[in-house]
């Protein structure tokens, strides 16, 4: 993605608009004045403008006229006075995206930022080829399935119901799944509809007639017209307003939409695929989602598969984000040791494939060396989910057993443990760094190490009394005594 281009005579504006879109990982390219964003215009162009509208020299204006010239499709926000009204009027009449009146709240001015830069994206991504789609990896058994339903569904016009958690790459398969279809030359677009604001959402997907309401100077097509022929992708879909879910089976049921403000229908000629983590058919009896538009969308339902369901893509797709990242850095790409791969392996990463993205590009950027050790993982990872699980066990097993036992029915069970990916996780986490050793026989030394642990555990809980421990255990009396005889365990007793 280009940068954001700041334009201000006053080095203050250029700083606070700096800082605010640093902190959301936007880059910012500034300038003082009108001459020298001329000159940077003939070598590259940004992904948004933000011009202040009087500064010596040409002015926010003039330079508004010289891009909407050359460059049409790249939004401008226009900084302005209060007092200056006209101008800002002037703007939009020029064809600005929106101004922004000073003394501004930086806040809402990275939301209106924000808002230029999805529509500077979307327009970007009519005119991308197919060819720049994202591969899906993966070799698990669930993911084989969805690569078996997209071949299937390659040469259909069906509408596609995805469902999955987020960060699961529902967009992906959206775009995989035009990409194979008879629409595949033509535009492919998406829009989260939870993103949008309740009051925008309805003119980002069917447009707005120039006047339709307050700041509406010119008319502006929807998500459908843009996606005439192709196919639109709604992401998110169960938090669609009610009353535009209403629109939306209209247009579904009878392919015309009218524009807001408009009195003339529009024709849609488009694929509409969707996509949510929710549970539709719960909302729908919640009734928060209009069952016969679920009826409608649920045509073709393919579940993606977390994360979880899929460890044994796990390396493959952490060699693949550690190479793109390398390569969006220009940096060597770093390689995992066999334990760190394992330690990713094992853990339970709630943002699915998005988490396990960014956490990748975390390691590109911050992890020393070129072999990435289990040490080298952010402190969350390996200290905050199973150090931390371990560590604030450990002391309340000491005072319970000091006390006798009293409390410890308080403790998490070894089933909350596991599945917080505690002493699993160590587990195999013990287990990779000897086979990365070369060490031989490890099922039998931890086998031994775990028998001993809940035998000594099992002692300690009886006061020594290895026939009530054995009952504790679940294991015959003669099987105790030569467990303890076998594994040297000292400090039982008969009775």
């Amino acid at each position: 993605m280009k940068p954001i281009w700041i334009v201000d005579d006053d080095a203050s504006i250029r700083w606070v608009l700096e800082k605010a879109l640093a902190r959301e990982n936007l880059a910012t390219k500034s300038f003082s004045n009108v001459r020298d964003v001329m000159a940077a215009l003939e070598l590259e162009t940004p992904q948004v403008l933000v011009s202040d509208i009087r500064m010596p020299g040409e002015s926010g204006l003039d330079l508004l006229q010289t891009v909407k010239t050359k460059y049409p499709g790249l939004p401008v926000i226009i900084i302005t006075a209060f007092s200056d009204l006209d101008s800002a009027v002037a703007a939009f009449q020029g064809g600005a995206f929106e101004y922004l009146a000073k003394p501004f709240d930086i806040d809402k001015a990275v939301e209106l930022i924000r808002r230029a830069l999805d529509e500077s994206l979307r327009e970007t991504s009519v005119e991308a080829s197919p060819t720049d789609t994202p591969e899906i990896l993966g070799q698990a058994p669930a993911m084989q399935e969805v690569f078996r339903a997209i071949g299937r569904l390659s040469q259909s016009n069906v509408t596609v119901l995805i469902t999955g958690e987020s960060g699961t790459g529902k967009e992906l398969v959206a775009r995989a799944l035009h990409k194979h279809s008879p629409r595949a030359q033509q535009p492919f677009i998406a829009l989260n509809t939870a993103a949008i604001p309740k009051d925008l959402l309805e003119s980002e997907l069917f447009g707005h007639e120039r006047g339709a309401f307050t700041g509406a100077q010119t008319t502006r097509r929807g998500r459908f017209e843009q996606a005439e022929n192709g196919t639109l992708f709604l992401d998110e879909i169960g938090d669609m307003p009610f009353d535009l879910q209403t629109r939306l089976l209209r247009v579904l049921s009878d392919g015309h939409f009218y524009r807001v403000g408009g009195h003339q229908p529009m024709k849609a000629n488009v694929r509409v695929i969707t996509a949510t983590h929710q549970n539709l058919e719960q909302r729908v009896r919640e009734g928060l989602f209009r069952e016969d538009l679920f009826h409608r969308l649920n045509v073709i339902r393919l579940r993606l598969p977390s994360l979880r369901e899929r460890r044994e893509d796990i390396p493959i797709l952490v060699r693949h984000f550690l190479v793109q990242s390398a390569k969006q850095l220009g940096v060597e790409t770093k390689r995992m040791s066999e334990p760190a791969m394992a330690f990713l392996a094992s853990l339970d990463l709630p943002g699915n494939v998005r988490q396990l993205e960014n956490l990748c590009n975390w390691i590109t950027v911050m992890a020393p060396g070129q072999t990435v050790e289990v040490k080298d993982m952010p402190f969350e990872l390996t200290q905050g989910q199973e150090g931390a699980i371990a560590a604030s066990a450990a002391p309340l097993v000491q005072d319970a057993l000091a006390a006798g036992g009293a409390g410890l029915t308080s403790l998490p069970s070894l089933t909350s443990l596991e599945n917080s990916g505690g002493w699993i996780g160590l587990l195999e986490l013990q287990a990779a760094g000897m086979l990365a050793a070369g060490q031989s026989d490890i099922m039998d030394a931890l086998g031994r190490q775990f028998e001993s642990a809940l035998i000594k555990t099992a002692l300690r809980h009886t006061h020594g009394r290895k026939n009530d421990a054995a009952v504790r255990l679940g294991i015959g009396r003669n099987t105790i005594t030569r467990k303890i005889a076998e594994l040297g365990i000292d400090g039982a007793k008969d009775e």
